[in-house]
């Protein structure tokens, strides 16, 4: 070949060029970035509306309708799903893949600047629009923790420790939480009002106009420019207290006449605990394409240092880092690296010790290469690229061995050095290029997953292709320089004594088979034939699960309360929770959050948002904590609440790949809100009576009651009074209306709000004597015009694609896979008597497979097909030669599957990897033999004797790079982590049989279909 006698030729340049590879491959592996999980950036983006005191149904009429017919009239959008509760409502709009993010995310935004200006409740709290990334996930919490502190002291000195990380360039969104925000409350007393006769719309405007902060511009005087201040925002309580808020007839009035102001704390909704001490929470994030361990190396000192500065009545614990995470995950693929490395120069043994030092050292410069070509296409370290290399580790020598066993070969043969070297590549040479192509073309697929799941899996499938593509350019260009350099003839044309034994071993395993395999071709073909029939027979009974549940020694336990339960009582239930976490001394730690969900500390669970019925705890194990330790603990603590008598409990695993709410989510559509209710009911009694079901959720199987002030419009009217001015009240009187900020003493602008004399939290007293202005100023009594009652309601309401729906979900119990329940649940459900335009939906994870393995995947598949028999044309140049070659496909197949069965994991996303690679892998090996066998009949040799000789002379290489693949991939085999696990697994089952059978299935498939060799004439010239 060209290109290997350009490098044998020129040597030197040869040398300098790897030397260089080697050098950047080695700054590349300490510089590129790294972290936990691949960086993904779907095009995904979730919209909060908070409209504070506002029921489900008025939110779907006046937020979400407009939002949802705005948002829909994009181009390229794929789903919408909006849920709504009292007073917020969330969207999670996703476009197609493939859509510029960033664009996407300034339409989205420009769209909601325009409703808010037009179509929205001018009242709205809080319109925030985010982008969905995998950088949201936070890398750091640290816990404040204190008994004794003032609310005032925590909060400042959490704020402190904020600043110090902000001013870190690649940490981002650095919060605080778990302590109210502190604010000037002016509590009104609205029976002096009615008594000044002092309208409530001229107290707020008085406040709103003292609060506005407007610059005054700029003057020249002779050659200067000086900036006129203007009087600025509020500086304490006294500037709000003595605001003017009436002058009439001489007779000045100050708020302080009318109201009590002074410093408090807002309404508490968020209560943080950490090993059930007080604390407050301090988190980070990470940007983009950074290296975490760079990262913490910058923080670590920081949140040191401010430890020491703490008060003695404040404690600092960080009981979260990322960082660590990594460097331990990483450290334990590294080990697995060391150990595959190992094995593999055991493997090598045979080759001599010459020919196994150069196949060693094309093993770092294979990946060197790798790693630089991973790197400038945007690839992260990270367990998936790891997990990659160390797969191609198995795969990367084979190229290597082949090309150096074929010049041993022609050195023990008696050939001259420099005719081995150039000879024995070129004959072996295109075999290599064609078994790169199909085992490229086999990552291929993976490489081009569709959705969130491929992008999370795709440096994986890449750092096999660039390192494979790699190591093919390193066999046939140093490895034959190498071998003229290092490589010596031969005393013995057996080799050393250990290719000696196994080229015994191997001959005398075979030589009772293959002349009967031989003599009976259709009888070995129908037991193969069989075999694989048995293969596709056991794939029913491995189970299907898309992704694994995470290894990680950590996991959450989710408190709801009885509906509509305020925070203290979602308080008294945590703690309850915590005394039995107490309890467990593998548990290193137990972070409650009472009223909200803990910051996202993995990359695919989403906090839940603000709701007081609601609680949440993040429990940790020791960093070295086994998985299988982590799966008792949670069954023991799923056992122990499963008769919680205040609330519900439920303890959940985190789940690796796409996010979803449960395993089993059925959707159900219509637009009447009682026949939704009627099917959820009997889908969630078809749900609760399936066995392996768990943690059944219908959240309309409860209504919750709203308070109602009826407002008696005609009698309003005819008193003066104005509807908004009513709801004013109302909102004063309950939640309060902010009306401007002031600066604190670290300047932080902080709200000022209006409301009235209150408890900590609001009750129904805040109702009783109410007034209400007229429009002539005259207060009246909001008795007069307004009753209050009490109404149901639903507790949420779900739209889908603006279709309304509502939905019923249950997890999957331990050992029992969603997919298996379903074939069971879904003739339950398909019974169901609908009315004329009610249906159901499945969501869950039969939707993550659905996207996962959609449309796109099964072109891309296609594609590949069509592509590796196109490759294997130009090999042979004949449709016998690719039947031949691809009849072992099954076989591996048959080993990957009862391996899977053994070791009890079941068929997954990356177990599917694994068995699209395997078919690389075996069509490589295959190739060999097919290969020499047509070079053997163009030399001139009888079928027969070409089959023999093939069959002795090609099958050594391929039991080398089977078995020294096999080592790679031990360790990963051996590995905790059941999202990389499962990949070697049917990668070593595979194979075990493809290599044992290919011996006896391809001889004989060739013997009954030999391939014509006409068109190979030209070859002979």
């Amino acid at each position: 070949m060209k290109i290997t006698n350009f490098a044998v030729k020129n040597y030197q340049f040869t040398l300098i060029i790897f030397l260089l590879v080697a050098v950047v491959g080695f700054l590349t592996l300490f510089t590129m970035p790294r972290a936990e999980d691949p960086s993904t950036h779907p095009p995904q983006y979730l919209i909060t509306v908070i409209y504070p005191g506002t029921s489900p149904k008025d939110m779907e009429e006046q937020v979400v309708k407009p939002i949802e017919n705005k948002i829909y009239g994009l181009e390229n959008i794929d789903k919408i799903l909006t849920t709504v509760e009292d007073g917020v409502a969330a969207f999670q709009v996703k476009f197609k893949y493939g859509v510029d993010v960033d664009n996407k995310y300034q339409e989205i935004s420009t769209e909601m600047n325009a409703l808010k200006n037009s179509e929205l409740p001018k009242d709205i709290y809080q319109i925030k629009t985010e982008k969905i990334s995998s950088s949201d996930v936070k890398i750091l919490q640290v816990a404040l923790v204190s008994e004794n502190a003032s609310e005032k002291k925590l909060h400042d000195e959490a704020d402190k420790l904020k600043s110090k990380l902000e001013k870190i360039t690649n940490l981002k969104n650095v919060i605080y939480s778990g302590i109210p925000e502190q604010e000037i409350r002016v509590d009104l007393k609205l029976d002096k009002l009615a008594q000044l006769r002092i309208p409530l719309n001229v107290v707020m405007g008085s406040l709103q106009s003292e609060a506005a902060d407007i610059p005054g511009g700029s003057i020249d005087m002779d050659t200067k420019i000086f900036n006129v201040k203007t009087s600025g925002k509020f500086k304490n309580e006294e500037d709000v207290a003595n605001t003017v808020i009436y002058n009439a007839n001489g007779k000045i009035v100050y708020m302080k006449d009318v109201a009590e102001v002074g410093y408090k704390s807002q309404t508490v909704d968020h209560i943080t605990r950490i090993n059930g001490h007080r604390c407050v929470l301090v988190t980070a994030g990470m940007k983009d394409n950074v290296n975490i361990t760079d990262v913490q190396e910058e923080f670590s000192p920081i949140v040191e240092e401010f430890s020491k500065s703490l008060p003695e009545n404040i404690k600092l614990i960080k009981n979260f880092d990322q960082a660590n995470m990594v460097s331990q995950r990483l450290g334990h693929l590294g080990f697995d690296f060391g150990l595959a490395i190992v094995l593999v120069i055991i493997t090598l043994l045979p080759l001599g010790s010459r020919a196994s030092i150069i196949v060693m050292i094309s093993i770092p410069l294979s990946l060197a290469l790798g790693l630089i070509a991973m790197n400038a296409l945007g690839f992260s370290l990270n367990q998936l690229s790891i997990v990659g290399l160390v797969v191609a580790l198995g795969l990367l020598v084979d190229d290597s061995i082949v090309v150096v066993e074929n010049i041993e070969r022609w050195l023990r043969e008696g050939h001259s050095k420099k005719d081995a070297v150039l000879k024995g590549t070129q004959q072996i040479g295109m075999a290599v290029v064609g078994c790169t192509a199909t085992l490229i073309i086999a990552f291929l697929p993976l490489a081009f997953l569709p959705d969130v799941a491929g992008e999370f899996i795709r440096s994986l499938p890449m750092a096999v292709i660039t390192s494979v593509l790699a190591s093919m350019l390193v066999a046939l260009t140093l490895v034959p320089f190498l071998g003229s350099k290092f490589l010596k003839t031969h005393d013995h044309e057996g080799g050393n004594i250990f290719l000696q034994y196994l080229q015994k071993f191997l001959t005398n395993s075979y030589k009772g088979i293959m002349p009967k395999a031989l003599k009976y071709p259709k009888i070995t073909i129908a037991i193969s034939v069989g075999l694989s029939a048995l293969a596709f027979v056991l794939f029913s009974f491995t189970g299907f699960k898309l992704f694994p549940t995470s290894e990680k020694p950590m996991f959450l336990i989710n408190i709801k309360t009885p509906l509509q339960s305020n925070i203290s009582e979602s308080d008294r239930v945590a703690k309850i929770v915590e005394s039995e976490l107490k309890n467990h001394k593998e548990i290193t730690y137990y972070t409650s959050n009472v009223g909200k969900g803990n910051s996202q500390i993995y990359y695919n669970v989403h906090p839940q948002d603000r709701k007081p019925d609601f609680a949440q705890i993040f429990v940790q194990l020791d960093d070295e904590a086994k998985p299988e330790t982590k799966t008792e603990l949670i069954e023991t603590l799923r056992e122990k609440f499963k008769t919680m008598p205040y609330a519900k409990v439920e303890v959940k695993d985190f789940e690796q790949g796409t996010p979803i709410e449960a395993n089993i989510v059925v959707r159900l559509f219509g637009e009447d809100p009682v026949v939704l209710r009627q099917l959820s009911s009997q889908v969630e009694n078809i749900l609760r009576k399936q066995e392996g079901t768990v943690y059944i959720n219908n959240e309309l199987n409860i209504y919750k009651t709203d308070v109602k002030v009826k407002i008696n419009k005609e009698k309003a009217r005819t008193l003066g009074v104005m509807t908004s001015e009513v709801d004013k009240v109302i909102r004063l009187a309950v939640a309060g209306l902010p009306v401007g900020d002031y600066i604190d003493d670290r300047g932080d602008a902080r709200t000022v709000t209006l409301t009235l004399p209150r408890e900590k939290f609001s009750n129904l007293e805040a109702l009783k004597n109410l007034y209400v202005n007229n429009v002539q100023g005259a207060p009246i009594a909001l008795n007069q015009i307004a009753a209050v009652s009490f109404e149901t309601s639903p507790t949420a309401i779900n739209h889908f694609n603006k279709s309304r729906f509502a939905k019923v979900t249950a997890m999957s119990a331990k050992g029992y896979y969603a997919n298996d329940l379903l074939e069971d649940i879904i003739p339950q459900l398909d019974k169901l008597k609908m009315p004329a335009g009610y249906s159901y939906k499945l969501a869950g994870e039969k939707e993550s497979e659905g996207d996962a393995l959609g449309g796109n995947f099964l072109s891309v598949i296609i594609l590949s097909t069509f592509l590796f028999i196109a490759v294997l044309l130009l090999q042979f140049k004949t449709f016998k030669g690719i039947i031949i070659v691809l009849s072992i496909i099954p076989l591996g197949i048959l080993g990957g599957v009862i391996l899977l069965l053994i070791d009890g994991s079941p068929m997954s996303l990356v177990a599917i990897i694994g068995f699209i690679g395997l078919s690389g892998i075996q069509v490589k090996n295959s190739l060999l033999l097919v290969d020499f066998t047509n070079q053997l009949r163009l030399e001139g040799k009888s079928i027969d004797e070409a089959i023999a000789i093939a069959g002795e002379t090609r099958f050594l290489p391929v039991v080398l790079t089977s078995i020294t693949a096999i080592c790679g991939l031990i360790p990963l085999a051996l590995n905790s982590n059941p999202l990389i696990a499962p990949l070697a697994i049917v990668l070593i089952g595979g194979l075990i049989s493809s290599t044992i059978l290919s011996r006896i299935v391809t001889p004989v498939m060739y013997k009954l279909i030999p391939p014509s060799l006409e068109i190979d004439n030209d070859k002979e010239n």
